[in-house]
C-alpha cells in the first residue's frame, strides 16, 4: 500500500493494524477506557486516517501546531495535554474540550479568567509529577491533595481528575500509587464540592497503557503505538 506523504513508512493499513490492536487490549481488559490519539508532529492526512478508524479523542502538545492544523482535521474531541504558558490560554480556551496539564494554580487561574471571559466552565486535569522527577512538570505527588482542593474552588473550572507520566521503564507499583492517590482526591473532592465529577485518569502511552488500564487509567495516550514512529520537530 502507498506510504502516507509525510516522510515516514507508515500506511493506513499500518495504522488500522496498530488502532485495532489497542482496541483489542482495551477489550481485553474489560474497563471503559477510552483512546486518545496524540497527534504531536503528525500530519492531519494520518489523524484523519485514525478518525475514520473511529478514533473520537485527540490530544495535542503544541498550541501553535494545533491551530496551524485544526482547519485539516475531521471532526473529533480535541483536549490539550502539553505544557502550558499563561500566556498559550487564550488560543486555545474556547477550542478544546479539556486540559490535562494544569500544574500551578497560576495556570488554573489564568483559565478561569479566560473561561469567564467565554461564558464556559473548562475541564481540566491537575497534572501530577509522580514520579519526583526533576525534569517533568506536575504537583508533587504529596501536595496532590491540597492542589486539588484549591483548584476545585475556581468557578469557570471543573476539575475532572488527574494526569501523570510515569517514570520510563517504572515498574507496576508506581501506576498502582497514582490510581491509590486518584481513589484517595476523589473521594476528598466530593466533600469539597457539591455535583463535583471527579472522574478521569490521564494515565499510559505507547509503551506502558496496557499497565495503566490495569491499575485504573481512564484515557490511554497513544502516539507512536498508533501512527508510528516519527521525528519530532
Amino acid at each position: 500500500m502507498e506510504k502516507l506523504s509525510d516522510n515516514t513508512q507508515t500506511t493506513f493499513e499500518d495504522i488500522r493494524e496498530n488502532y485495532l490492536k489497542i482496541c483489542e487490549n482495551i477489550d481485553k481488559s474489560g474497563r471503559d477506557v477510552r483512546l486518545m490519539a496524540v497527534t504531536k508532529t503528525v500530519s492531519p492526512e494520518r489523524i484523519n486516517c485514525a478518525i475514520e478508524l473511529g478514533v473520537s479523542l485527540l490530544g495535542e502538545n503544541r498550541v501553535q501546531e494545533y491551530l496551524d492544523k485544526r482547519e485539516s482535521y475531521k471532526p473529533a474531541e480535541v483536549h490539550f495535554i502539553g505544557g502550558l504558558q499563561t500566556n498559550k490560554v487564550k488560543y486555545i480556551i474556547d477550542k478544546v474540550s479539556m486540559i490535562h496539564s494544569v500544574d500551578s494554580l497560576r495556570l488554573a487561574e489564568e483559565i478561569d479568567r479566560r473561561a469567564a471571559q467565554h461564558g464556559i466552565v473548562m475541564d481540566i486535569l491537575a497534572e501530577i509529577n509522580i514520579g519526583g522527577e526533576e525534569t517533568k512538570g506536575g504537583v508533587p505527588a504529596d501536595g496532590a491533595s491540597a492542589f486539588c482542593k484549591e483548584v476545585a474552588e475556581f468557578p469557570n473550572i471543573r476539575l475532572r481528575g488527574l494526569m501523570t507520566i510515569p517514570p520510563a521503564g517504572c515498574d507496576e507499583s508506581v501506576f498502582a500509587e497514582m490510581h491509590g492517590l486518584f481513589e484517595q482526591i476523589r473521594v476528598e473532592n466530593a466533600h469539597n464540592r457539591e455535583n463535583s465529577v471527579f472522574d478521569t485518569l490521564s494515565m499510559g502511552m505507547s509503551g506502558d497503557y496496557e499497565a495503566a488500564i490495569r491499575h485504573g487509567a481512564t484515557i490511554i495516550r497513544i502516539g507512536s503505538g498508533l501512527f508510528g514512529y516519527r521525528k519530532y520537530l
